[in-house]
């Protein structure tokens, strides 16, 4: 039996006991694995722990001795992570901060359709079991409607981890607040009025979907096309037909429309000169129509 990850101490400054908000109860970790480690199926453990520093580093840290499908659920995160090394936090039992361990046996070049494939897998699972609609902003952020405006909701961290694996860490805001958000252009599910923010309820429905996706990538050998998955992405990506400002590595910036996605999962975007560059790393900022 693989041991739990994370050591689920509590550092100093953490929330104290598992109902000190009774509006965000704890995630039931026995039902939850019971549910999802099925004999046969992708997911092969599944740990909920009170706090942690990061899941994604807890899961790469043992990358190599942990067998694919290991999941990492914390019920807060104090030194979680975003892409190019942002920190994020939010209060304790307010969203889903989990990771998942996998070694895909697919072509290296193909694994940068991960964090776009867990996109899509999300935002079908919580469509479904939230109640409302998800969009994907290229190449890492679910995004709902609150009062009509795009806000984000949700980001994906997908990282090489040992020898054959990448851990994909997702974070979800569900139950946060309006005076709980950390930007202004940040949201949640319930401010999305999802009708349900359930998180064990969530949490199935993510992780489901995530692993029906997953498992026709891989069977096609991390075809795109083949899988569906490019077609899916595109068609629920709110970045094309944006005009786009990418901010690139080198300080270099790139303004034109987001046109479609290439055979890698890069952004192609055309410039007002008649050029076309696909970006593959870099900020990319939706820029408003002028009225």
């Amino acid at each position: 039996m693989t041991p739990p990850i994370g050591s689920g101490d509590a550092p100093e400054g953490a929330s104290d006991g598992r109902w000190s908000d009774l509006e965000r109860p704890p995630l039931n970790g026995p039902a939850l694995s019971r549910g999802l480690v099925t004999p046969g199926g992708l997911w092969t453990a599944l740990d909920v722990v009170p706090t942690t520093g990061s899941t994604n580093s807890d899961l790469a840290a043992r990358a190599d001795e942990l067998p694919e499908g290991t999941v990492l659920v914390a019920e807060e995160q104090t030194s979680g992570r975003g892409r190019l090394d942002r920190s994020w936090v939010a209060p304790a039992r307010s969203g889903l901060f989990v990771s998942v361990l996998l070694k895909p046996g697919v072509p290296v070049e193909r694994w940068g359709w991960l964090p776009l494939l867990t996109g899509v897998a999300a935002a079908t699972g919580l469509s479904r079991a939230a109640g409302t609609d998800l969009s994907l902003k290229w190449p890492n952020d679910l995004l709902v409607k609150v009062g009509g405006e795009e806000r984000k909701t949700g980001g994906i961290l997908a990282e090489r981890a040992g020898k054959d694996a990448v851990v994909v860490g997702l974070g979800i805001n569900v139950t946060l607040r309006e005076d709980e958000l950390p930007v202004p252009a940040a949201g949640s599910l319930l401010l999305a009025d999802a009708i349900s923010t359930d998180r064990d309820t969530l949490l199935r429905a993510v992780l489901r979907s995530l692993e029906q996706w997953y498992g026709d990538w891989r069977t096609a050998g991390g075809d795109p096309e083949a899988s569906g998955l490019r077609a899916a992405y595109e068609a629920n990506c709110a970045t094309l037909g944006h005009r786009v400002r990418a901010e690139l590595p080198g300080e270099r910036l790139l303004e034109g429309d987001a046109v479609r996605l290439d055979e890698d999962g890069r952004l192609v975007v055309e410039t007002e000169g008649g050029g076309v560059e696909a970006v593959g790393a870099g900020d990319i900022v939706h820029v408003r129509a002028e009225s």
